[in-house]
């Protein structure tokens, strides 16, 4: 077994719209191929005693019996290491069950899929899946320290990628509200929302808390001042730096019982309470110097310990915290009591679990030395020892919800406390012997403000109800009614995706808000480039998202980055699917165009149930995404008489259509003209029916999301195949005496469709042509051919990148192409770009059109332009013929260049 790539994918994929959290294995059984796993002697028993609880696994529906039976009666070892990979994770505490294996094109190579919580994990998970097997096979076992080491190093992935409980409750509230979140890269920030609707957190301070209130929590003695000066009840207590104003400060709090603590500090360290005597205060000076420059030194307050929790003004939860203690059964020592309250599943350590497990510190021997115990010491039943001085859960303490306890004097205090400090979300400690009667009546104190404080407590008390604290810090950052997304649309197709991305972006823009967008050339904001490379991935689209200035996002999504990551967005309003032809196939494991049309589908599978899927009616393997999809569906098509479209309009469904020489919107049994075609001119005076249909697909796009048709004509009558608009899809410069276009074209689809137009050039036209080495053999041979029939005279050149072909292997397949389409047309092969686009520039002919398809196509430009094109007003030629005289024959061309 090899295992020859493994990925990790982020959002809806190829595998999954809903499991957005997938690994992707690439495996080598070619060895294996013919022994399914009944057939290697030992191999289920093997299994069987290394992961007995494996025997709770079932395989999709409609498979005979549980996993293990498959594995008795023989299965294929791919699909067992899909199995071993998510029991792992689930016996390392991470509840994942959703998996997948295929058999590739390739014998022997399978893809093995499986679900992750964490990503390192998971990835962690699928090659310690393949260990595991391949031991298994080789000696009928797989040690019991290696599968030791293996759960232990995926629980602290596990721990280490955690949010933590505070983070992942707010996540989950998140999640059932539909609102998008995603971590990112720096100081454990998580964003709620997209673009300018997005909020950030980090654990619970939010975007809206106050560094002066952060800062004032922090400096407990000001926060005292501040309060006492409020009028609200505090501890009498002062700050000292030295050890020599220990014994003044004792006598200033008027003297023991004191409590002494950092200035600084949190999570209860270094504080030690009920101090008696000097020898106690020295130890606790020592321990607060431990954390803090300065310390702290208070009267101390008889009285129970509890945490108030404050959310935009309101207390919406509050908790009783009991320090860490055990509770004697009259045979058990303090010790066993210990480990024995730490098997609790519910303990673990630091915040990964509802509660902590108990561990000993100084104080801890204190108190047991005060309540004259030892560890050997057996409590009688019901007998309470305290192992801590302090209430954190951190330190092993529990939580008692008290909520509906607290007097409505004390909730009053409270959040007049929240206020005065200036804390969107304050965590109040507060020492009485009674919460349900007012401090002032019991002697009652507020010990401290908590900023950041933490939910574990409320969420999950030991005892009492369980309090949803992270429902009011949503409906700050998102009250009812206020978005927390803005409109998504979605671009992808074989071809034409980047202009009908900038297309689009060009309409919002015209709506005065500020779009980003991203495209095969660069990421955009507003009117300024961003970022510039092939930016259709993943990555870019989080880049826009993540920008608080963004109010629409466009994004341009290719194949590889779907197959690659997934989408970058957990659903979109509007999924564009504008082609799909053979292009790329034998890439990635993308080997039928069917294929290629399930991966694109993706786009349209991923819109929201009251978004669009816009789909082009014209292209039967982009109808056919429709029935996966649970978006309403919006039609495109070039040819008015489409049945499908017909259909769709006569039950009150929406469409775009060319018909009559308009660009026309279709809704029932009403047409609303847009624009005609000779009007706009991205369509090169309606000659160009790729564009148009370009022009389709957006304007239905922008309609559907309530864009007025005011707006959309405009928007169309002023974008152009330009440079700076769209560079390198139809650009034209007008030379004087010829006409150069320049155009990315590169696979078989985008050539016929880009014939549609250069056929109709009434002058000798010259073709510049290659294409990426990285297609498969008879993809160039049919570009020779596609080119014979479009030029009258070719030159074959190569991109510099041969993307591991041999030099001049790509030519010879296009020239061959050539030769069987056209054996006497003119025809040269000048492998360098820069030689081979000179060339034919310096010998056109007067009238011609010199079509030059580059891998450089901000070279091409640039070689054209020190030619001195004429102004841009000039470039576009006249129309050749109608408009109307395109026919329903080239409905299947509709792909942009």
């Amino acid at each position: 077994m090899k295992i020859l790539k493994i990925q990790t994918l982020r959002g809806p994929n190829y595998w999954s719209i809903r499991r957005h959290k997938l690994v992707v294995m690439r495996l080598d059984l070619e060895e294996l191929s013919e022994r399914p796993s009944n057939l290697i002697p030992g191999f289920y028993e093997g299994l069987v005693q290394v992961l007995p609880t494996i025997e709770e696994h079932f395989c999709s529906p409609g498979c005979r019996g549980g996993f293990l039976s498959r594995v008795r009666e023989g299965t294929m070892m791919g699909h067992i290491i899909e199995h071993v990979a998510l029991e792992l994770q689930e016996l390392a505490g991470m509840k994942v069950g959703f998996g997948r294996t295929r058999e590739t094109k390739t014998p022997g190579i399978y893809q093995v899929v499986i679900e992750y919580k964490d990503e390192e994990a998971g990835r962690y998970a699928a090659r310690a899946a393949v260990r595991l097997c391949q031991s298994i096979i080789e000696t009928g076992t797989y040690p019991q320290d290696e599968l030791e080491q293996d759960l232990q190093d995926l629980q602290e992935m596990s721990s280490d990628a955690s949010l933590g409980p505070s983070t992942e409750t707010i996540v989950k509230e998140a999640e059932a509200r539909g609102i998008p979140w995603m971590s990112l890269s720096a100081r454990a920030l998580v964003q709620f929302g997209y673009g300018i609707h997005l909020k950030r957190l980090q654990a619970t301070l939010s975007g809206n808390t106050s560094i002066l209130g952060v800062e004032l929590a922090s400096d407990k003695e000001s926060t005292k001042q501040i309060l006492r000066e409020a009028g609200v009840p505090v501890p009498r207590g002062t700050v000292i730096n030295y050890l020599n104003d220990l014994e003044n400060a004792i006598k200033d709090v008027g003297g023991y019982p004191i409590v002494i603590k950092p200035l600084d500090g949190n999570h209860g360290r270094g504080i030690t309470i009920d101090i008696n005597t000097w020898e106690q205060a020295e130890a606790g000076y020592d321990a607060a110097k431990e954390v803090s420059k300065s310390v702290i030194v208070e009267r101390y307050y008889q009285g129970r310990d509890h945490r108030v929790l404050v959310v935009n003004g309101k207390v919406v939860a509050v908790s009783e915290r009991v320090p860490a203690h055990v509770v004697g059964n009259g045979k058990s020592t303090i010790a066993e009591l210990i480990e024995e309250t730490n098997q609790d599943p519910n303990r673990g350590e630091g915040h990964d679990n509802i509660l902590t497990k108990i561990t000993l510190d100084r104080t801890s021997w204190q108190l047991l030395e005060r309540q004259n115990y030892t560890l050997e010491t057996v409590l009688d039943a019901g007998q309470i020892c305290y192992l801590r001085a302090t209430a954190n859960l951190s330190t092993g303490g529990i939580a008692v919800d008290r909520t509906d306890d607290i007097h409505p004097e004390n909730l009053w205090l409270a959040q007049r406390v929240a206020k005065i400090i200036g804390l969107d979300i304050a965590g109040i400690d507060v020492v009485t012997p009674d919460i349900s009667k007012p401090l002032r009546e019991m002697d009652g104190v507020i010990v401290e403000v908590n900023a950041a404080p933490g939910f574990r407590m409320h969420v999950a008390p030991s005892l009492g109800i369980a309090r949803n604290v992270a429902a009011p810090v949503l409906d700050m950052l998102f009250p009812p009614g206020t978005p927390s997304r803005i409109p998504i649309v979605a671009v992808t197709g074989t071809n034409g995706k980047t202009t009908t991305t900038r297309l689009l972006a060009h309409i919002y823009k015209s709506t005065g808000v500020t779009v980003g967008y991203t495209t095969t050339d660069a990421t955009y904001i507003g009117d300024y480039l961003v970022q510039k490379g092939d930016n259709t991935g993943p990555q870019s689209a989080q880049l826009i998202l993540q920008d608080p200035t963004v109010e629409v996002a466009i994004l341009e999504s290719a194949r590889g980055g779907i197959l690659r990551s997934g989408l970058g967005f957990d659903a979109s309003d509007v999924g564009v699917v504008l082609n799909v032809a053979a292009d790329h196939l034998g890439i990635g494991d993308i080997d039928t165009v069917e294929q290629l049309a399930d991966l694109k589908g993706v786009v349209a599978e991923a819109v929201l149930p009251k978004g669009y899927a816009v789909l082009n009616a014209d292209d039967p393997l982009v109808a056919g995404i429709a029935k996966r999809v649970k978006a309403q569906i919006a039609y495109f098509t070039m040819n008015p008489e489409n049945p499908l479209v017909k259909e769709h309009a006569s039950k009150g469904g929406v469409a775009a259509v060319y018909e009559n020489g308009y660009l026309s919107i279709l809704k029932g049994d009403w047409t609303l003209r847009i624009e005609q075609a000779v009007n706009v001119p991205l369509t090169m005076a309606a000659r160009a029916p790729f564009m148009i249909a370009n022009a389709l697909a957006a304007s239905l796009a922008a309609f559907v999301q309530g864009v007025e048709m005011e707006v959309i004509r405009t928007a169309l009558k002023t974008f152009r195949a330009s440079v700076d608009q769209t560079p390198g899809r139809m650009n034209i410069f007008n030379l004087g005496k010829y006409h150069a276009l320049v155009d990315y074209a590169h696979n078989p689809h985008s050539y016929e469709a880009l014939s549609g137009f250069v056929r109709n050039w009434p002058g000798e036209r010259i073709g510049v042509v290659g294409g990426p080495g990285d297609r498969r053999d008879e993809d160039f041979v049919m570009l020779g051919k596609l080119a014979a029939e479009m030029f009258d005279r070719i030159i074959v050149k190569e991109d510099d990148d041969t993307r591991g072909r041999t030099r001049g292997d790509a030519a010879a397949l296009i020239v061959k192409g050539i030769q069987q389409t056209k054996p006497e047309i003119r025809y040269e092969a000048i492998l360098d770009e820069i030689t081979a686009i000179n060339t034919a520039l310096d010998g056109a002919s007067a009238n011609s059109l010199v079509v030059i398809l580059p891998e450089s196509v901000t070279r091409a430009i640039g070689m054209i332009e020190t030619r001195n094109p004429l102004p841009d007003r000039e470039q576009q030629p006249a129309a050749v013929d109608s408009p109307n005289t395109i026919k329903p024959s080239v409905a299947n061309q509709v792909s942009g260049i």
